[in-house]
């Protein structure tokens, strides 16, 4: 008997508290980062560093416990494989990473913004307030061409449209988390 594989909007209703966590530890972020704009770029760069290493290992934990149920666990795995080698080099190499920790940023939020805005086209007809993640998704991929495009700009300016944006998607996920919280599969 074939493994039925639940849909995406099941998949997120099951676990809404990791977009909540996310949520959250974006709006921190960005809040702690309003708070410390004269700290240095190399605290930065670790603080950097550790929440892309997390995140890479809760997206490797999810591939390994979702390797049974979906034949593409693979793609989080190699997603979360990715943050775990991006924090590890931005810890081994603070220095060289400042100037580049710009591009990791823009490549990232380019990336996770495309990658939510095809997730919503997918929900679109299966749970309300997909727009919620479209323009979070829209908000990712428009900070990462800002921050691609300026690479040179001061760490002071990308300190705050970073901690603007964090707040801003943190705000958009966790009201998603709860939107999708109350669907009921």
């Amino acid at each position: 008997m074939p493994v039925e594989i639940p849909s995406m909007s099941i998949m997120l209703h099951r676990s809404w508290w990791v977009l909540l966590l996310r949520g959250a530890a974006a709006i921190i972020f960005g809040v702690l980062t309003w708070m410390q704009p004269a700290a240095s770029a190399a605290a930065l760069v670790l603080v950097f560093g550790a929440y892309v290493f997390v995140d890479g290992l809760l997206g490797i934990y999810t591939a390994i416990k979702s390797r049974h149920q979906s034949r593409h666990w693979w793609v989080v795995l190699l997603w979360g494989l990715t943050g775990v080698v991006v924090g590890v080099l931005t810890v081994v190499n603070p220095a060289i990473t400042a100037l580049v920790l710009t591009i990791y940023i823009g490549v990232w939020a380019l990336m996770t913004g495309v990658l939510q805005i095809v997730a919503a086209l997918r929900l679109r007809k299966e749970i309300e307030g997909e727009w919620l993640l479209v323009l979070g998704g829209l908000l990712s991929v428009l900070f990462g061409i800002f921050v691609l495009m300026q690479p040179g700009a001061g760490m002071m300016a990308m300190l705050w449209v970073l901690a603007t944006y964090a707040v801003i998607f943190g705000v958009l996920m966790v009201i998603l988390a709860f939107k999708i919280k109350k669907f009921t599969a």
